[in-house]
């Protein structure tokens, strides 16, 4: 009991110095590869980099802990990080405090989810996601996550659009007016880096190597150079009225949205008090509706407004007590020289004093990382919250969960180790909810890191366990290194990380083994990619059609006539080319004989005894019914009444004991008669081939003699 409870405990029986030693090495690779990703997952997700450190700090040390793989690593992945952001981006500013609140809260949500199907059993709940469904959208994901990080690798700035697309033709529009060089050559080499690293030696950490060279490089050089001025120090008017009407939109825009949901609680508490269509209750809905409409126009005039500001390029010039003047770029000012550097305008999404201004005069970094481990508390739970988040967080749950599944049941192959799905989806639950409670996102077990603590030695979970420690010590210790970490770098660490999700291997081994199979990867990849950021819409059609698929195959199963094959066993007639007998039809049903399936089989049973007119007896090779309920047994009753009155005989051979308990029950044993069940075709073919042959023509039997079809 301790033990399942407890599933560490089983541990001990292997700990030795040896398996120590293995895991603490292996504890320290993993964090040193995490450490880098982590921080370009919370980025990925909307949220701040060092939430990506929160979310690397406690989740792999529980999952290791309450899961049954011994080696998977657990933390922030590329698709969860991805979907995590499509599900706030509505709700929120990415970044916000809403933005982080909400990430955690879902976090919370996601854990429930999953430790619920765990208790309950319920992991057979991630078979609703076929392989193709999950292939088709994780290569749509990865085409979307490395589209999202075009414009940190070009050092330019746009607003997220209703479609990806929108998005990618903004930034490449933007990339052709400007590009920042510094950060498209910090890209380049960390691009350079992880490849070729990865080529000539595998087992130097590469990502960890790209960063750190990153890194020096950026602090050496002075890649980073805001600097705060006064809106004054802008010598254009144009500007500085443009900034002022910005602020002044951002400013309309927060007490639009106070306003929206004063408008909102009271609708609700009026419907609540005099009913839905109470005269208060639907003019408070139209004050609601105009608020929204209000709040589109006003979210649209920020846009251009961003958009101008974001367009204004700058020069500056130094003055003797330290400040600088800053000029367009095509509009010099007579006095003074110039720095050499290009500027732009930080454009923020908050509406602070529009006095004060931040001019970027380099790339983007990390920036500053709060030092010591995060604030635990319990996340803020909302009613109205949890019932926006909840389909989203459904998805990711099953997402996130059959992700985690497939990469510890492929490292269980290796290793040997039994795994149990159910405690792992217990394991990742407890992992996402104690994880929110340190202000952790989503999280999930990792393919990249799981194949490295693998390849590194980890015998146990105890490895991730000195990976969380490590991580602590970094958030304790180490913060103020990662300051001037480009962005750029982040961007292609990304990249490099989910190219791998590309696999068009997958699609040709989908349509390989079943058309259908490689219909639905591609349907699940269009509508991820048509329908981005709402990725919950292409895996809701992908499921729909791989159960739709389900449903139409029980509709129709798999039926043949059988005659004698050259090997001694029955096969089917037309597949292999046999002649059939003209006195016994012997037909094979490969399904459930249930509601849906009921009709195709007396469909099929009419329609041969209609085109045999010889035909005396008809039997069912019922080795593949493995069902059989209350429509199908009526349907077995009305036929069987139907042609015995019409004189054709009819019996089963090869029924299991399921389907036997049925026709107990329901009597329906009796009528068929025990004289006509049979444990094989072959003892049913040799009792009822003498009476169905009394008087007939045929020579030889293609039943008891292979004949070959002209």
């Amino acid at each position: 009991m301790l033990r399942r409870i407890f599933p560490f405990f089983a541990w001990f029986e292997e700990f030795t110095a040896t398996t120590a030693r293995a895991d603490l090495v292996s504890g320290v690779t993993v964090a040193l590869v995490l450490i880098p990703q982590s921080m370009a997952y919370a980025q990925l997700a909307g949220l701040p980099p060092y939430y990506g450190l929160y979310a690397a700090f406690i989740p792999p040390s529980i999952a290791a802990l309450f899961g049954s793989s011994r080696q998977l690593a657990t933390g922030p992945v590329a698709i969860v990080s991805m979907m995590t952001a499509a599900s706030l981006e509505p709700l929120a500013r990415a970044g916000s405090e809403s933005f982080i609140t909400y990430a955690i809260l879902l976090a919370l949500i996601v854990g429930v989810l999953q430790l619920i199907l765990g208790v309950l059993r319920l992991g057979m709940a991630v078979n609703f996601l076929s392989h193709p469904v999950v292939n088709g959208f994780t290569s749509a994901a990865a085409i979307i996550i490395a589209a999202s990080q075009i414009s940190k690798l070009f050092g330019v700035y746009v607003d997220q659009a209703d479609r990806q697309y929108e998005t990618i033709y903004r930034i490449i529009k933007a990339a052709t007016e400007y590009t920042h060089w510094e950060s498209f050559g910090m890209a380049a080499l960390a691009f350079a880096i992880m490849y070729g690293l990865r080529r000539l030696s595998p087992k130097i950490p590469n990502v960890l190597a790209a960063v750190v060279i990153t890194t020096v490089l950026s602090w050496a050089t002075g890649f980073h150079n805001d600097f705060e001025a006064d809106l004054s120090s802008i010598r254009s008017s144009d500007v500085r009225n443009t900034v002022q009407r910005y602020h002044r939109s951002l400013q309309e825009i927060e007490k639009t949205v106070e306003a929206r949901a004063d408008a909102g609680a009271a609708s609700e508490e009026a419907a609540r008090s005099y009913g839905q269509h109470s005269p208060d209750a639907m003019k408070l809905r139209h004050e609601l509706a105009l608020l929204n409409l209000r709040l589109d126009e006003l979210k649209e005039q920020g846009e251009v407004l961003r958009a101008d500001l974001r367009s204004y390029h700058f020069g500056a010039v130094d003055m003797e007590d330290g400040s600088k003047i800053f000029h367009l770029k095509d509009s010099p000012p007579s006095e003074g020289k110039g720095d050499g550097r290009l500027w732009r305008l930080k454009v923020e999404n908050n509406s602070s004093d529009d006095s004060s201004i931040v001019m970027i005069g380099g790339g983007e970094v990390v920036g500053a990382i709060p030092k010591g481990l995060p604030r635990f508390s319990i996340p803020a739970i909302s009613l109205g919250s949890i019932t926006r988040l909840l389909p989203m967080a459904m998805i990711i749950t099953l997402l996130g969960f059959m992700e985690t599944i497939s990469i510890a049941r492929a490292m269980a192959a290796m290793t040997g180790q039994r795994l149990d799905p159910n405690q792992e989806l217990i394991g990742q639950g407890l992992a996402n909810i104690v994880g929110s409670f340190g202000q952790s996102y989503p999280v999930a077990g990792s393919f990249s890191r799981s194949a490295v603590n693998l390849q590194s030695g980890a015998v146990t979970g105890l490895s991730s366990v000195v990976t969380s420690l490590v991580i602590a010590a970094t958030l304790l210790f180490f913060s103020a290194i990662l300051y001037h970490l480009p962005q750029a770098v982040l961007a292609a660490v990304i990249m490099m990380a989910v190219i791998r999700l590309i696999n068009v291997s997958k699609f040709i081994h989908a349509w390989q083994a079943q058309k259908y199979d490689g219909v639905i990867f591609i349907i699940s990849f269009v509508c991820t990619l048509g329908f981005a950021p709402h990725f919950d819409r292409g895996v809701i059609i992908g499921v729909a059609l791989s159960v739709g698929l389900y449903l139409y195959r029980n509709l129709k199963p798999g039926l043949a006539v059988l005659s004698l094959h050259p090997d001694n066993t029955f096969r089917d007639v037309k597949r292999h080319g046999l002649k059939q007998c003209r006195y016994i039809a012997v037909l094979r049903f490969d399904g459930p004989l249930f509601f849906a399936s009921a009709a195709y089989l007396e469909e099929q049973i009419l329609d041969c005894v209609a085109s045999m007119p010889d035909l005396r007896h008809i039997l069912v090779a019922a080795h593949g019914i493995n069902e059989l309920d209350a429509s199908g047994e009526e349907m077995l009753s009305a036929l069987i009444n139907r042609l015995r009155e019409a004189g054709y005989d009819f019996s089963f051979s090869g029924l299991n004991d399921e389907v036997v308990d049925v026709l107990k029950r329901t009597h329906l044993y009796e009528k068929i008669g025990e004289d006509h069940m049979f444990l094989s075709r072959a003892l049913a073919i040799e009792a009822i081939h003498a009476r169905a042959h009394e008087n007939s023509e045929e020579e030889e039997c293609p039943l008891l003699k292979v004949i070959l079809a002209e």
